[in-house]
């Protein structure tokens, strides 16, 4: 159905506009231009190229699946997700490369975590093998690990940056238009316009795929407002080049699965350079990437407030995060961490980096917890990606067709 619009103070008018270009966001084009090639999509990003904050900042791993319960959307949609990006970036000439991963375990307690992990690989049909101290030494010699771990065959590395840029490339070539520095002002929802920029864009049906601003825009058509998004900071250090033989491929820790954090993990990415991190310590921004950027007085007030409300409450954890989080700004407690995993790294082996990460995380504010989820909901004309987090760029092939499956359903009805 094609949209008309409402008057000639309208910049233009499409049947689709789409509220930012990371990796969600290209992904849902993508997808609406493959079921049909003539409909006119508008995408609003407030940032001078694609993929500027989440989708260009990570850690370019595709991760398997194995995290996740199989009755999760992060379940049902990594694995054909990782498998369709990898089939993209074969198809485009993108740098992929399937090195696979180990999952350790550090102490007693994580064995049993690593009984979970593989209930759910066999749930999801996801392959993975557990194997002994020694098994995992064989395929990274300098990792340690307590009795067990799990090998993950199928995780791989990509050039993350690269696919966001093919994405955009090819997206313009099938006639999306593409509006960068266009941050959205203002929402009438009546007439079905979005101000931006200084210039006004009406639209058939909106996706939401602001990332960390999703619950901000969301709050224009009256969605979402039982949420919040916090941010949480990445930070990396790298290992000094004669050093990173210590890393074959990846090596993660078995993670708290009550949190929706990985910890600090070592990850040859696809430059051949080896990362450590990240952390996932609380910011006071949402592109607060250095120490006093990004920061505006209002946003750092609400992110205390609600801090302090996850705090007291103590669900998931939290406290206890939040501590050793901030501990990891010491680079010692860093390197401990680390160590944990390969004990041979030492402190000259850590330089560092600027590579730096915010993870916008959607808290539920009544019951004061982090979600753990994808969280989607939906308008008659609008549909809000509220917490597309990790696994998201993983998933997002995957993930843009249920998105617009769920769109197709409302529609219909």
């Amino acid at each position: 159905m094609r949209y008309t619009g409402h008057g000639s103070e309208i910049l233009g008018n499409f049947d689709y506009l789409i509220v930012g270009a990371g990796i969600v966001g290209l992904t849902v084009a993508w997808e609406l231009k493959r079921r049909d090639p003539a409909t006119r999509i508008l995408i609003l990003e407030k940032e001078p190229d694609v993929g500027y904050h989440a989708s260009g900042r990570n850690s370019g791993v595709l991760h398997s699946g194995i995290y996740y319960a199989a009755d999760t959307l992060k379940a049902k949609y990594c694995a054909t997700g990782a498998r369709r990006m990898r089939e993209f970036a074969a198809e485009h000439g993108i740098h992929c490369e399937r090195s696979g991963k180990v999952i350790i375990a550090t102490c007693q307690q994580d064995l049993i975590t690593l009984e979970r992990l593989l209930k759910n690989a066999r749930d999801n049909g996801i392959r993975a093998e557990k194997l002994d101290a020694g098994g995992i030494r064989q395929i990274e010699p300098h990792a340690y690990a307590y009795e067990a771990g799990i090998y993950s065959p199928d995780t791989a590395v990509i050039d993350s940056p690269g696919v966001v840029a093919k994405l955009r490339d090819l997206l313009r070539g099938q006639g999306v238009i593409i509006h960068f520095h266009a941050g959205v002002n203002a929402v009438d929802t009546m007439r079905r316009t979005v101000d931006a920029n200084q210039h006004r864009y009406g639209y058939g049906y909106l996706f939401n795929c602001a990332g960390a601003n999703a619950d901000r825009v969301a709050r224009f058509f009256n969605v979402g407002k039982q949420y919040a998004l916090l941010p949480f900071k990445g930070l990396y250090y790298k290992l000094r080049p004669a050093r990173a033989h210590l890393v074959k491929s990846n090596i993660y820790p078995v993670p708290d699965i009550n949190l929706p954090f990985l910890g600090v993990h070592l990850t040859r990415v696809i430059s051949g350079d080896v990362y450590v991190g990240p952390t996932a310590i609380p910011a006071w921004g949402r592109e607060n990437y250095g120490l006093l950027s990004g920061l505006h007085l209002g946003e750092s007030m609400s992110i205390a407030w609600h801090l302090t409300q996850m705090y007291a409450a103590n669900h998931q954890h939290f406290r206890e995060l939040v501590q050793a989080e901030m501990a990891k700004y010491s680079k010692a407690n860093f390197l401990a961490a680390a160590r944990k995993l390969v004990p041979e790294v030492c402190a000259d082996d850590l330089l560092p980096s600027n590579k730096v990460g915010i993870r916008p995380q959607l808290v539920h504010l009544k019951e004061k917890r982090l979600e753990m989820d994808f969280v989607l909901e939906q308008t008659a004309d609008s549909l809000h990606v509220l917490n597309s987090i990790s696994p998201a760029f993983t998933s997002s092939f995957a993930f843009a067709e249920a998105i617009v499956d769920q769109h197709v359903q409302k529609t219909a009805v």
